[in-house]
C-alpha cells in the first residue's frame, strides 16, 4: 500500500484535466472529449483511465496498485456533478464504458452502455424517465427502462463474459416474432421485461452465475474487458493491417449516460463537417430518433439524413451546426462527430479528425488552405503517396453484383479486363488485332516481357509483391494480381480452373490489382482523371475538377519543397517519355538485360555458345549497333537529364531455355531421329552454366570479368550513342553503373577498360561519362570508403541488398513463410516493400557516410523498388541521398513524399 511519502502514479484523469494533445496517454476519444469539455461544449461528465493503466494490466493480469482507489475518487466526483449515485435504486446514475486507443480502430474495441442498472435501479430509472407526458417513449417510461436494462445484459454478456451474441439476437427475434413485428419499437414494457428474464437465463447458462447486481462490480468488470479487448483477435488483425504499434494499449472512458431512446424528442446521430467521400462542403450525416448510439452503427433501423433533424428539432439542429463549425475551425480539419439528443438537449459524445477517401484528402487540404486555416506545408503533411497512388489507378465501377471467383495479392494497383491468354506470343498477337488481353501464367519470367507489355493486366497463380510479374508490372504501370493460388493454371491446355469453373483462352476476366480480386466477365472500368492530369491531357487551370486542381496545387508545393530529386527506372524511349511527363528528372536505372530479349535472343545464344574469340567477337559486333540504337532513343527522350545505364546484371542462363524443357525437347527429337546437333550444343551450354542459386552466382560484374568484350561492347554502345545524340543537337548525360560489385578491385578493373574506350569514342565531343557502381552486396556497403575511391556515384540496389542482407530468396520466401512472419509480428510489412531501417537501412547509412567521407562529391541515389515506397522515401531523405529512382508510374508518389519528407524533417528549409 502506498505510504504518504510515495507519489502515487496517476492513472485516471477527469475530462477537464486533459486536452487533444494527450492521445498517447488518454487515447484519441478521451483526449478529444477533454478538448471539447475545455471548449465549453456540452459533453456529459466523465473520466478517462489511461493507456498506461491498460499496459500495466496486460503485463501482469491484474490492476495496477492505486487504480481502484483513483476510479472510486473520480466516480464520487462524477456522482456529485450529476447529483446521482451509480446504481441508486431511486435515481440511478448510469455510465458508459468505452475504449479509446491513440489511433481510431472503428468497431475493433469494446463498449458497454447503461452500466449501473440492476433489478432495483431499473425501477428508479423508470421513475426518473417518467413525467414527460406525450414526449415519453412508446409504452412510457417503463418501456425505456426495461429496454435499457436488456441492452446492458446483452452488451455486458457478450463483451465482458463472452456469451455468444447470437443467442441474445435469437431471443429478441423470438419476442418480435411472437408479437408479429420486425421493429424493436413495437415491443412494449411487458415484452422487454420478459426479454430481460430470457437474457438473464442465457447469461447464467453460459457463465454459471447470475447477472451481477452490484453496480461497482459491473463497472470494474467492464473496464477490464475493455483492457483485454486490446488483444482480441479482431483488434490484433486490424492493428497489423493498419500498422498500429501493438504496445500502445487502449484508454477507457467512463461517461455519464445520456439517452437518445427516451422518445420522439430524443435521438442519436453521426455527422461530418464535410463529405468524407468527396471533400465537398455541406451537411453530411445520419440521424435516428428514439435510439441509442449503438442502434445507428448496428443498422437495426433505417436512419434519416442529418438535414431532416432541422424539421424534427430545429433548436438542436442549429446548435449542432454551430458546434460543427466551431470544431472544424478549432481542429482545422474535417471532423467526425457523434451526438445524442436527450429530450431536446444536445450532447456531444465524440469528435475526431475524420477518416476520408484519398480524393477527399486532397480536396479538403486545398479547401482549408483557401479558408486560411492551414498553410501549404500543412496541406502537404495531410496527404500521402499511398492516397495519390489510389487516385492514379483506374478502378472498377461495381454498380452491379460482381462476385470475385478468386483472390490473390494486389501486386500492382489498377483495374483491367480482357481476354485470357496463356502465352506472350498470343498476347502480342491479339493485342495487335486491337483486343484487350489478360496474360495468365503460373509465374512470369523475362521471356514474357513482350506479352506483359501487350496485356492490359497480368494474373499469376504464384509469387508475391516482389515476384517478377509484380515488379515488372509496377514498372510499366500494369495491373497485376499475383499469387492467386486458388487458380489452377494449365498452360499447355490453355485453360485455368477456379471455384469449379473452367476458363479457356478467349474468355474474358477482370482483375483488380488493388484488392487482388479476380472476376469472370468484363467489369466496367473508370479512368483516372489524375493520370490524365499528369500526362498533360487535363489542364488544372481550366478544368472544372476540384480534385485535379487540388492535386496540381499540392504537387507544385511538394516540388518546391523537396530536396530529393526523383528519377525513373526506364528501359525504353516510351517509358522514358512517360516518366518525363510524370515529372522524372532523369533515369536512375536503365536495365540493359531487357534489350537482349525477343529477336535478339539468338544473338545472345551465339555469344554464349561461341567456341573461340572470333565467334564471340562476331556476336558482340552484331549486338553493338542494336544496343547503340537503344541508348540513342533513350538519350534523346531524356535530353539534358542524367541517364544511369546498368551494365548487364542477371546470369546469362536467363536468356536460354529452361534446362528441363530443353532436355526433354532434345530427347524427343533424338528419339525421332532428327538432327539436333545445334540443340545438343545449346543443352550442353545450359548444363555447363546451370547454378543451384544463380542470384549468388555468375552475374553482374562477374560476367563482365569472365566474358571478354561483353562490358566493353556495352560501354562503347553507350559512349557512341551519347556522342551521336550530342552532335545531333540534344544533350546526353550518361552514367555507367557496374552491378554487383563487392570489392573495389572489381570496379577498378572494369573502370580501367571503360575509360580507355570512352576516351577513344568521346574525343572532343564534350560528352562527359560518369562511372559508378550499384551497392547491392553487403560487403560493398561495409567497404564503401574503399569503393568510393573508384566510383563517382553510388546507386543503392535495395532489392538485392535486402535479399542478401536477410538471406532471403526474393522469388521464394513470400509465399513460403512471409505470411507467418506478418502474423507473428516479426514483420510489420515485407522488407521488400518498405526498407528495413534497422538492418538494410543501416547498411545504406554506413555506405553513404563512408562513401562521402572518402569522396565528398559522391552522388548517391537508390534504384530498387524502395525508391517509390512512401515510407522508404522519407528514410532516403534522412540519410542524405541525392535522388530516388522508381518506375514511371510511381514518380508522382515519390515527388509528393520527397516534399513531405522535407517539410516534416527540415522545418522551414526550402529546396
Amino acid at each position: 500500500m502506498a505510504t504518504q511519502e510515495t507519489v502515487e502514479h496517476k492513472y485516471v484523469y477527469a475530462f477537464a484535466e486533459g486536452n487533444k494533445d494527450l492521445k498517447d496517454l488518454l487515447g484519441g476519444k478521451g483526449a478529444n472529449l477533454a478538448e471539447m469539455t475545455n471548449l465549453g461544449l456540452p459533453v456529459p461528465p466523465g473520466f478517462t483511465i489511461t493507456t498506461e493503466a491498460c499496459k500495466a494490466y496486460l503485463a501482469t493480469g491484474a490492476e495496477p496498485d492505486g487504480l481502484a482507489d483513483q476510479i472510486a475518487a473520480h466516480l464520487a466526483s462524477l456522482e456529485q456533478a450529476m447529483g446521482k449515485r451509480l446504481g441508486d435504486p431511486e435515481d440511478p446514475l448510469l455510465v458508459s464504458v468505452r475504449s479509446g486507443a491513440k489511433f481510431s480502430m472503428p468497431g475493433m474495441m469494446d463498449t458497454v452502455l447503461n452500466v449501473g442498472l440492476n433489478d432495483r435501479s431499473v425501477q428508479g430509472l423508470a421513475r426518473q424517465a417518467g413525467g414527460s407526458g406525450e414526449q415519453s417513449a412508446p409504452g412510457g417510461a417503463d418501456r425505456f427502462a426495461w429496454d435499457s436494462y436488456r441492452r446492458l445484459i446483452q452488451m455486458f454478456g457478450k463483451t465482458v463474459c463472452e456469451v455468444p451474441g447470437e443467442e441474445f439476437e435469437h431471443a429478441l427475434d423470438d419476442v418480435k416474432r411472437a408479437k408479429g413485428t420486425h421493429n424493436d419499437l413495437d415491443l412494449d414494457a411487458d415484452d422487454l421485461r420478459g426479454l430481460v428474464d430470457a437474457y438473464k437465463k442465457i447469461f447464467s447458462k453460459h457463465t454459471g452465475r447470475e447477472f451481477p447486481q452490484e453496480p461497482r462490480e459491473q463497472l470494474d468488470l467492464a473496464i477490464r474487458a475493455v483492457f483485454e479487448s486490446w488483444n482480441a483477435e479482431r483488434a490484433v488483425l486490424y492493428r497489423r493491417q493498419e500498422r498500429i504499434p501493438a504496445e500502445l494499449g487502449t484508454a477507457v472512458n467512463v461517461v455519464a449516460m445520456v439517452f437518445g431512446n427516451l422518445g420522439p424528442d430524443s435521438g442519436t446521430g453521426v455527422a461530418f463537417t464535410r463529405d468524407p467521400a468527396s471533400g465537398a462542403q455541406g451537411i453530411y450525416g445520419d440521424y435516428l430518433a428514439n435510439a441509442q448510439g449503438e442502434d445507428v452503427v448496428a443498422g437495426i433501423r433505417n436512419t434519416v439524413p442529418l438535414q431532416d433533424l432541422e424539421r424534427l428539432d430545429k433548436q438542436s439542429y442549429d446548435d449542432l451546426l454551430g458546434i460543427m463549425a466551431r470544431l472544424e475551425g478549432h481542429y482545422k480539419d474535417l471532423c467526425d462527430i457523434e451526438f445524442t439528443i436527450e429530450r431536446g438537449k444536445l450532447w456531444m459524445l465524440q469528435t475526431r479528425v475524420g477518416k476520408r477517401t484519398a480524393a477527399a484528402a486532397f480536396v479538403i487540404a486545398g479547401q482549408l488552405v483557401d479558408e486560411g486555416l492551414i498553410d501549404l506545408d500543412e496541406a502537404l503533411h495531410r496527404v500521402n503517396g499511398a492516397q495519390l497512388a489510389q487516385l492514379m489507378f483506374p478502378r472498377f465501377r461495381l454498380d452491379h453484383e460482381f462476385q470475385p471467383v478468386a483472390k490473390g495479392i494486389g501486386a500492382s494497383p489498377g483495374a483491367a479486363s480482357g481476354k485470357v491468354v496463356f502465352t506472350s506470343a498470343r498476347a502480342v498477337e491479339l493485342a495487335a488485332e486491337g483486343e484487350s488481353v489478360i496474360l495468365v501464367r503460373r509465374e512470369t519470367n523475362p521471356d514474357d516481357l513482350n506479352g506483359m507489355i501487350a496485356a492490359q493486366g497480368i494474373l499469376t497463380s504464384r509469387g508475391g509483391k516482389t515476384s517478377h510479374a509484380a515488379v515488372v508490372a509496377r514498372g510499366m504501370g500494369k495491373t497485376c494480381v499475383s499469387g492467386a493460388d486458388e487458380i489452377e493454371v494449365n498452360v499447355p491446355q490453355r485453360r485455368f480452373v477456379v471455384a469449379g469453373q473452367t476458363v479457356v483462352e478467349g474468355d474474358v476476366v477482370s482483375v483488380d490489382g488493388t484488392t487482388g480480386k479476380v472476376y469472370l466477365g468484363e467489369v466496367p472500368v473508370m479512368p483516372s482523371e489524375v493520370v490524365q492530369y499528369f500526362e498533360g491531357s487535363l489542364d488544372p487551370e481550366h478544368v472544372d475538377n476540384a480534385l485535379v486542381r487540388a492535386v496540381h496545387r499540392i504537387m507544385s508545393h511538394a516540388d518546391a519543397r523537396r530536396r530529393l530529386a526523383v528519377r525513373t527506372n526506364a528501359d525504353t524511349g516510351a517509358d522514358a517519355a512517360r516518366a518525363r511527363r510524370f515529372g522524372a528528372e532523369g533515369i536512375g536505372l536503365c536495365r540493359t538485360e531487357h534489350m537482349f530479349l525477343g529477336d535478339r535472343r539468338e544473338l545472345v545464344e551465339r555469344l554464349i555458345l561461341a567456341r573461340d574469340n572470333a565467334e564471340r567477337e562476331a556476336s558482340l559486333a552484331a549486338l553493338l549497333p542494336l544496343q547503340r540504337a537503344d541508348f540513342e532513343e533513350i538519350f534523346r527522350e531524356m535530353d539534358g537529364m542524367p541517364v544511369t545505364v546498368r551494365l548487364i546484371d542477371p546470369p546469362l542462363h536467363e536468356f536460354l531455355p529452361p534446362l528441363e524443357q530443353l532436355a526433354v525437347n532434345v530427347a524427343v527429337a533424338q528419339e525421332r531421329g532428327e538432327d539436333v546437333a545445334q540443340e545438343e550444343a545449346l543443352l550442353a551450354a545450359v548444363r555447363r552454366m546451370h547454378e543451384e542459386n544463380p542470384m549468388l552466382g555468375l552475374r553482374g560484374v562477374r560476367l563482365g570479368l569472365v566474358i571478354p568484350g561483353l562490358f566493353a561492347m556495352q560501354v562503347r554502345a553507350i559512349a557512341e550513342a551519347a556522342v551521336t545524340v550530342t552532335r545531333g543537337g540534344a544533350v546526353a548525360r550518361p552514367e555507367i553503373m557496374v552491378p554487383l560489385v563487392g570489392a573495389v578491385q572489381e570496379l577498378e578493373t572494369v573502370r580501367a577498360e571503360a575509360e580507355k574506350i570512352i576516351a577513344e569514342v568521346v574525343g572532343d565531343s564534350g560528352v562527359e561519362v560518369l562511372i559508378g557502381t550499384m551497392i547491392e552486396v553487403p560487403r560493398a556497403a561495409l567497404t564503401a570508403g574503399q569503393i568510393a575511391e573508384a566510383a563517382e556515384f553510388f546507386s543503392f540496389g535495395t532489392n538485392d541488398l535486402t535479399q542478401m542482407g536477410w538471406g532471403f530468396s526474393r522469388d521464394d520466401v513470400e509465399g513460403a513463410f512471409f505470411w507467418r512472419y506478418l502474423e507473428l509480428g516479426i514483420f510489420g510489412i515485407s522488407p521488400f516493400e518498405s526498407i528495413d531501417r534497422d538492418g538494410v537501412g543501416r547498411l545504406v547509412r554506413i555506405a553513404a557516410e563512408e562513401g562521402r567521407a572518402a569522396r565528398p562529391g559522391l552522388k548517391l541515389g537508390v534504384c530498387g523498388e524502395h525508391g517509390g515506397d512512401p515510407d522508404s522515401v522519407h528514410f532516403f531523405h534522412e540519410v542524405g541521398l541525392d535522388y530516388v529512382s522508381c518506375s514511371p508510374f510511381r514518380v508522382p508518389v515519390a515527388r509528393l513524399e520527397a516534399g513531405r519528407a522535407a517539410v516534416e524533417t527540415d522545418g522551414s528549409d526550402s529546396r
